[in-house]
């Protein structure tokens, strides 16, 4: 046998492991299209939480005021809700507006410890001192740049009335349409929560959060020990840390926050390169717990940490290397011109792929996108692009030192300029 055939039947063998690997995205695409809407929604009553909202803020004086009027504006009456910020470092009136718009505030100013991560654990570590934590039932996470729909808070209720200790809302774009950059962020997300998450609660798995918007009960915070999350991605930490521990996440569909997303390809670079060198510290922290938890606890349990692991390094690995040999057998077998045409044959098929995905999305949410249908058409057709500058970012992240710097948010809007989406029916639990 040649070395190419050898390594033909090694590509086969990993082309299949890979596609079986990653089927279940395709499922859970399919599977919202062929829900079924209940004529009428029947309102579950809620759990009746006491909450407290931790924001990390990194001098956000210009958009921190409107998520706290947000807030305030909830029309949650099943409890008590008290916002904290922490101003992280900050040398603008970060602090002062927090206060002026009735947060309780702390101040943190630490250059060594850097990063959301150790924001939220100094924070939550100030409100117990102050003997606070134990009024709290609930906590929810959000960044300074976000805002919430006025019932956001008694969605989340709702949910958390079902019996999760931790549950993640929808995400929308406070600038959606700006350009082709803040459309792909925003397509993203909302595929994320509108196929993957749904899909995760209709089938009974463990849902995952994307950066902001999600809660967990004191009782889990009793648990986990604290916020003890630091890597690059401590939403990612946070989500697997769950996966491992037998803490399914639920997801509500219903409760909306929009963020800002960034503008400038330069912005987009740095952000998206700590989200890989996030991933990779993750990956290395967690991977030998989630291959044991293949083999352990409920059969949801066993599939979240299955999902888990074909979303961190272990998975993306076994995507990279599948690349590098089907081109160094195009390379082998038919010289510089195979390798071009399997390259360009690649990108198209990603392409491709990349558009369907973006489209089913838009066709799925088309109420909840804001823009006419020609910007939503655009974002169809450069959404493929934005996802394929992931390669390029990734090979980067391998290779150069990061460190943590905050996202400039300059979007100073309230809820009010938001798209009035309409309230999407929960569907019957599925038992």
């Amino acid at each position: 046998m040649s070395s190419a055939e050898l390594l033909q039947y090694i590509l086969l063998v990993l082309s299949a492991l890979v596609g079986v690997s990653y089927f279940y995205q395709t499922v859970y695409m399919a599977l919202p299209m062929l829900r079924r809407r209940r004529a009428e929604k029947h309102e579950s009553p809620g759990a009746g939480y006491d909450y407290a909202v931790l924001i990390a803020a990194r001098n956000e004086e210009k958009v921190l005021p409107y998520l706290l009027d947000s807030i305030r504006a909830q029309d949650y009456t099943g409890g008590h809700i008290v916002p904290y910020v922490i101003a992280d470092n900050c040398t603008d009136r970060t602090a002062a507006v927090a206060r002026e718009h009735g947060a309780v505030v702390y101040e943190r100013f630490d250059r060594v410890h850097v990063g959301k991560g150790y924001a939220i654990q100094a924070l939550l570590e100030n409100i117990r001192r102050d003997g606070a934590l134990g009024r709290h039932d609930a906590f929810l996470v959000f960044d300074a740049d976000n805002l919430l729909r006025p019932d956001y808070i008694t969605q989340m209720d709702r949910t958390f009335a079902e019996g999760y200790e931790t549950v993640c809302g929808y995400r929308g774009s406070k600038n959606f349409m700006t350009n082709w950059i803040t459309a792909g962020y925003g397509l993203w997300y909302v595929h994320d929560c509108a196929h993957m998450n749904a899909s995760r609660k209709r089938l009974g798995v463990g849902c995952a959060c994307t950066g902001t918007g999600f809660g967990f009960t004191g009782r889990l915070l009793e648990r986990m020990g604290g916020w003890n999350f630091h890597t690059l991605v401590e939403d990612i930490e946070f989500d697997t840390w769950c996966a491992v521990n037998g803490v399914r996440m639920g997801y509500c569909p219903d409760a909306v926050v929009y963020d800002e997303q960034p503008v400038t390809f330069r912005q987009s670079w740095v952000q998206r390169t700590r989200w890989v060198q996030g991933g990779m510290q993750v990956s290395f922290k967690y991977t030998a717990a989630l291959l044991r938890g293949l083999f352990h606890g409920k059969a949801w349990q066993r599939w979240t940490c299955f999902e888990n692991l074909t979303l961190t390094m272990t998975g993306y690995g076994a995507c990279t290397l599948s690349a590098v040999l089907a081109a160094l057998l195009a390379l082998m077998t038919a010289g510089a011109a195979g390798l071009i045409r399997c390259l360009a044959l690649s990108a198209a098929g990603m392409y491709m792929g990349l558009l369907a995905m973006g489209a089913l999305t838009t066709l799925l949410e088309r109420e909840r996108i804001p823009g006419t249908l020609r910007q939503k058409l655009v974002s169809c057709l450069t959404f493929p692009v934005f996802m394929m500058t992931y390669l390029p970012v990734a090979v980067c992240a391998c290779f150069c030192k990061f460190q943590w710097t905050p996202t400039s948010h300059t979007v100073a809007v309230g809820v009010d300029k938001m798209p009035q989406q309409e309230r999407r029916r929960i569907p019957a639990k599925i038992h």
